[in-house]
């Protein structure tokens, strides 16, 4: 599959919900392209903006699309990737600002330098 093919059976899904892909194609295009790379490399796609840890059941929180997101466009606007935003987002009414991280950090990997 390929990212725009993905993009036309994502949107299919989502849109009836109420969540758009953000207007700048060009980055939507790239975060698919990665969630597919995440598939190929996981078996899942995971979140393109989080280091996933190849671990299903560890990950399923930030398979995409992630638990975190109908926080983050109900708060913000925009999911913490700015993939999925709200039609008042894309339209310029709500504000682009950054969006938090909502993972625990315990669910988050960090390079400890040790191998």
């Amino acid at each position: 599959m390929k990212a725009d093919e993905l993009y036309e059976m994502l949107r299919k899904v989502q849109e009836p919900k109420g969540y758009c892909f953000n207007d700048d194609r060009q980055r939507v295009l790239e975060l698919l392209e990665a969630l597919l790379i995440n598939k190929e490399r996981y078996g899942y796609m995971s979140c393109p903006c989080r280091l996933a840890a190849g671990d299903r059941e560890f990950d399923k929180d930030i398979v995409c699309p992630c638990v975190y997101r109908t926080a983050d466009v109900a708060e913000y606007g925009s999911c913490y990737c700015n993939l999925y935003v709200s039609r008042d987002w894309n339209e310029g009414i709500a504000p682009h600002v950054y969006v938090p991280e909502r993972r625990p950090p315990d669910k988050s990997l960090f390079w400890s330098g040790q191998d």
